[in-house]
C-alpha cells in the first residue's frame, strides 16, 4: 500500500483523500499547512497521520506520493521541491501555470527516478477509453464540450472579496478550474491541435469569470464554454459524418449516446465510476507499482499540450498572473 501525504487542506484534498483509501491502493500518512492547526482540523477525522508546517521535514518524512492540491500558483514550487526529495507527486489539475515549469517538472521526476501525474480526473476515466474506440472508424467534424458551474465563492466575490479561484497571485480563473477538463478531453479523443482562441468576461485584474474557446484541428473545431459565475446544463456533443455523439457531461461521464442522422440510438456500454476520483487514483497507484512507460510517456506528452493550449488560451484573452505582470 502507498503512503500518502497531503498539501492543501481544502475540500478537494478531502475528496482525493475518500478515493485513495477506497481503491485500497493508499494511507494517509502525513498532512503539511503553513499552520499547524489548520493541518490538525484537516486531519482529525483520520487517523494515524503525521501533521508538519515546515516543507522541509513534510517531504523528509516516510511517506511514498504525495498529493498536491495547493493554490494554482504554488504547485510547481512544491512539486520541485518534493521531486527533489524523491516522492511520487500527484499535482491537483492545473499543475503549473507555464508550460516550461511542466517540461522541467518533468525532467526532475525523470533524474530523481520519480512519477509525476496531473490530476485531471476525465482525462483516466474508462469512458473516454470506450468512446475513443466507437470514434475510430468515424469522420469527426466537430465537437461542443461544455464545464461552467457556478462556483461556491462567488458570494465572497461580489462581496468585494478575491478568493483564490479568481485571484491573480494563485493563478485563478474559470480556465484554468474548469477549462481544463474540456480542454483534456479534446487532447483525450483527438490527439494535438494545431491552434487555438479564447475569450473572457474579466475581472479588473484579467481573470477569466467565463469564457469560450476553440481548438483548431485540422479538418474540425473543438468550441469550449466554461465558466465560474454561470451553470451550463448543456450536454457535449462530438459530430461525425455518420450522427452525433451526445455525452451527459465532460467528466464523470455517466452515458454516451450516438444518434445517426435517420435517428436510431447507440447505447455506448458506459458505467459510472462510483467515485469522481477513483478511476485516477487507481490508474495513478498502478503506475507507479507497474511501471508502463510507453504509456507513461504518452500521459507526460499529452499534459504538455494541455499546458501548451492553456497558456496560448491565456495569452490571447489577455490573462495575466500576478508572476507575469
Amino acid at each position: 500500500m502507498l503512503k500518502l501525504g497531503i498539501i492543501g487542506t481544502g475540500a478537494i484534498s478531502h475528496h482525493f483523500i475518500e478515493a485513495a483509501h477506497a481503491s485500497g491502493e493508499y494511507q494517509l500518512v502525513a498532512v503539511y499547512s503553513r499552520k499547524i492547526e489548520t493541518a490538525e482540523i484537516f486531519a482529525n477525522r483520520y487517523s494515524n497521520v503525521h501533521l508538519f508546517n515546515k516543507l522541509e521535514d513534510f517531504f523528509a518524512s516516510s511517506f511514498d506520493v504525495v498529493y498536491i492540491a495547493s493554490p494554482n500558483s504554488l504547485h510547481y514550487a512544491q512539486a520541485k521541491l518534493a521531486l527533489e526529495m524523491g516522492k511520487h507527486i500527484i499535482l491537483e489539475k492545473p499543475a503549473v501555470t507555464r508550460p516550461e515549469e511542466w517540461q522541467d517538472l518533468v525532467q526532475t521526476a525523470e533524474d530523481h527516478h520519480s512519477f509525476i501525474f496531473e490530476a485531471a480526473r476525465n482525462y483516466h476515466e474508462k469512458a473516454f477509453t470506450t468512446i475513443k474506440n466507437f470514434l475510430a472508424d468515424k469522420q469527426i467534424l466537430g465537437a461542443d464540450f461544455n464545464y461552467a458551474k457556478y462556483s461556491s465563492k462567488m458570494p465572497d466575490l461580489l462581496a468585494g472579496q478575491t478568493p483564490n479561484v479568481f485571484s491573480d497571485r494563485f493563478a485563478g480563473g474559470a480556465l484554468m478550474d474548469l477549462g481544463i477538463y474540456p480542454i483534456y478531453a479534446a487532447v483525450r479523443l483527438f490527439g494535438k491541435a494545431l491552434d487555438t482562441s479564447y475569450q473572457g468576461q474579466q475581472l479588473e485584474n484579467s481573470m477569466d469569470l467565463n469564457g469560450d474557446g476553440i481548438l483548431f484541428y485540422p479538418n474540425f473545431q473543438v468550441h469550449i464554454k466554461t465558466g465560474k459565475n454561470i451553470t451550463s446544463n448543456l450536454p457535449c456533443e462530438i459530430y461525425s459524418a455518420d450522427g452525433t455523439l451526445t455525452l451527459n457531461t465532460i467528466e464523470h461521464i455517466r452515458s454516451a449516446i450516438f444518434t445517426d442522422h435517420k435517428g436510431n440510438d447507440i447505447h455506448l456500454p458506459i458505467q459510472q465510476a462510483p467515485h469522481t476520483m477513483i478511476e485516477e487514483a487507481v490508474t495513478f497507484a498502478n503506475m507507479m507499482k507497474e511501471p508502463d512507460q510507453s504509456l507513461y510517456q504518452d500521459w507526460l506528452n499529452d499534459a504538455a499540450h494541455v499546458h501548451h493550449l492553456l497558456y496560448s488560451m491565456r495569452q490571447k484573452a489577455g490573462i495575466r498572473f500576478e508572476a507575469e505582470k
